[in-house]
């Protein structure tokens, strides 16, 4: 029972992940004393029956390793081993059907890995992004397996432009990183950037808040003494104009507003300083009234 529980833990053969499952399949078989009948020194059936029972224990073994093999694939490859005479013929037949070159696939996906940018992915979304296709090429191709030297070249190349004065100054380092190592200084850089990034457009708005701020207080003054102006202005004019009729009521009105608005004129007047226009006009009001005295008496 616990074996069929560990075989459950092992997802199923497909056209997609056959090293995957060729990987965890092996280490099972071997774990239950099973991986000699598949690929070791006894794939080949005994010719006949044995003191020992040597041909008994075989055909234990090997039902065992075929029903690993075929609970543990789809059914669409389990049509091609069903009629398996033994493990080993079924292990070489999985091999022959999923190994093969697809050659439509693997155009697509070098394609797809030489022309690879950054373009808005983070550091770690696009290493991951080129790891994957690196291993679907070599699950494809044993001889295409891509080393981490030439990743590291895919990955730089690909990588947006505000890395490069880093990536530079990385290569002239006497001793070059690992992949792994790249990929944090990488991740470091890019977390140093989005928080001075952060920083900078923090102060800035805020300085741009104030100027605009000022602009609208000094403008709303403005607008507030311009409008006052041609509010008086308007209002003199109307009550200025003669040949227009008004109703008792209108008239009334009018006269209200205009006291108000000749009090207000009044009043900006007054509180002009004495010119030598107001001195002249009240010497002359002095010299009438002392001429008015003397002609009186």
């Amino acid at each position: 029972m616990p074996d069929l529980q560990l075989i459950d833990g092992v997802k199923k053969l497909n056209h997609q992940n056959y090293k995957t499952w060729t990987t965890y399949l092996s280490s099972y078989l071997q774990g239950q004393d099973l991986w000699e009948i598949v690929q070791g020194h006894e794939t080949l059936q005994p010719e006949r029956e044995t003191q020992d029972g040597a041909l008994r224990k075989w055909r234990i073994k090997a039902g065992k390793a075929m029903f690993v093999l075929k609970t543990t694939v789809e059914e669409e490859l389990l049509d091609h081993i069903k009629d398996a005479a033994s493990p080993k013929e079924a292990w070489d037949t999985l091999l022959e059907v999923l190994s093969k070159k697809n050659d439509a696939r693997l155009q697509l996906l070098e394609n797809e890995l030489f022309s690879i940018t950054q373009k808005d992915l983070t550091i770690s979304q696009y290493f991951h992004k080129v790891k994957t296709l690196c291993r679907e090429i070599a699950d494809l191709d044993q001889q295409s397996v891509i080393g981490d030297a030439r990743m590291k070249r895919i990955i730089i190349h690909g990588l947006r432009a505000e890395y490069r004065s880093f990536v530079a100054a990385v290569q002239g380092w006497p001793s070059q990183p690992s992949l792994g190592e790249f990929e944090n200084l990488l991740a470091s850089q890019e977390a140093l950037a989005k928080q001075m990034g952060n920083v900078t457009i923090s102060s800035t708005t805020k300085a741009e808040d104030e100027v605009l701020y000022a602009a609208a207080r000094s403008k709303g003054k403005w607008n507030a003494s311009h409008n006052k102006s041609n509010y008086k202005q308007k209002s003199l004019n109307w009550f200025g104009d003669k040949n227009k009729c008004y109703d008792q009521s209108e008239r009334k009105t009018a006269d209200i507003d205009r006291e108000v608005i000749l009090g207000d004129t009044d009043d900006d007047l007054h509180d002009e300083s004495d010119t030598p226009d107001q001195n002249s006009g009240i010497q002359a009001g002095a010299d009438i009234g002392l001429g008015n005295q003397d002609d009186s008496a």
